[in-house]
């Protein structure tokens, strides 16, 4: 008898306090993710939504069907994918070379460079934007700079649609590089320095403890770190938004961006762009899927 009222003190404690984060999290999350996929098979575009008049009629997958006939959709979904290439094959390597450099005291002012290094990560994304898209103007420092070599160039990258994205590409790399230095940097701390000293008695090279050691520590950081990645990178929008707009010709538009300007400019259409936004929530759980897949295949151990 005492042990069932114990339980059920137990059970009623649990419930107490798990009950306010599950209300939250439904209401903040799981509600307008339901609400958003149940809209995105809709042909609504405004007005009252809980009215006498229904707003809208279902459509099924006519908005899926419309958006993949877009050019507009294809061309956002590439640069996303740029996007998301440099910041798993850029970012991350380059955050973990310098964290690495950084742990292994390889250069002297090592505070310095480590705080130049991640500053970029904590400035408001519209005013990176701003100053970059100064810097890259027709007569900014960048054009300055490189007609003292060449004073025929012309400044063409921000206009020119088929390299519009490069700058695109250069920032966000330099913006985001500092973050994955931090998170390097402290899991390369928590590794035992016993072990890389026994490592080294035994005569293994730089090259072998960081390949034998260090990377198989770090595999889960890895991942962790090339999820966040991937989330970050399909849900860029700030720093898009305020550095090309999409432009030129919607040419640097990325999904955020596209379900952006479908909602919000000109003609709304709330229904497809519901549907871009539950594109951009699977197409993000498939590349975290694949990416927990070669870690469970090649990955080491964290132990």
């Amino acid at each position: 008898m005492k042990k069932a009222v114990y339980w059920t003190e137990e059970r009623r404690a649990y419930l107490l306090l798990v009950l306010p984060a599950l209300v939250i999290y439904w209401a903040v999350i799981a509600a307008p993710t339901v609400f958003s996929l149940v809209l995105s098979a809709t042909n609504y575009n405004g007005g009252p939504l809980f009215s006498a008049s229904r707003p809208f009629d279902f459509i099924g997958f006519g908005n899926y069907t419309r958006m993949i006939q877009d050019k507009f959709f294809w061309i956002s979904l590439k640069n996303n994918m740029y996007i998301v290439l440099i910041s798993v094959f850029g970012q991350i390597p380059l955050g973990f070379m310098f964290a690495y450099v950084l742990h292994r005291k390889l250069v002297k002012f090592d505070d310095f460079f480590q705080t130049i290094v991640y500053l970029p990560s904590i400035i408001s994304t519209i005013v990176v934007g701003r100053l970059w898209q100064l810097f890259f103007s027709a007569y900014g420092p960048f054009t300055e700079f490189m007609q003292r070599f060449d004073p025929t160039w012309q400044n063409k990258l921000l206009i020119d649609p088929k390299i519009a994205i490069i700058p695109v590409l250069f920032v966000i790399l330099w913006m985001y590089t500092g973050t994955y230095l931090i998170i390097f940097l402290a899991n390369l701390q928590k590794i035992d320095p016993a072990l890389i000293e026994a490592a080294r008695i035994d005569g293994a090279t730089e090259w072998q403890v960081l390949i034998k050691i260090i990377l198989p520590a770090l595999s889960g950081v890895i991942v962790t770190s090339s999820i966040l990645a991937i989330s970050g990178s399909l849900r860029s929008f700030g720093l898009l938004f305020a550095l090309t707009g999409g432009n030129p010709a919607r040419r640097t538009s990325v999904l955020a961006l596209y379900m952006y300007d479908t909602a919000f400019l000109h003609s709304p259409r709330y229904g497809m762009a519901n549907a871009i936004s539950v594109v951009m929530v699977v197409l993000s759980l498939i590349l975290i899927i694949i990416v927990n897949t070669i870690e469970k295949k090649f990955g080491g151990s964290e132990d």
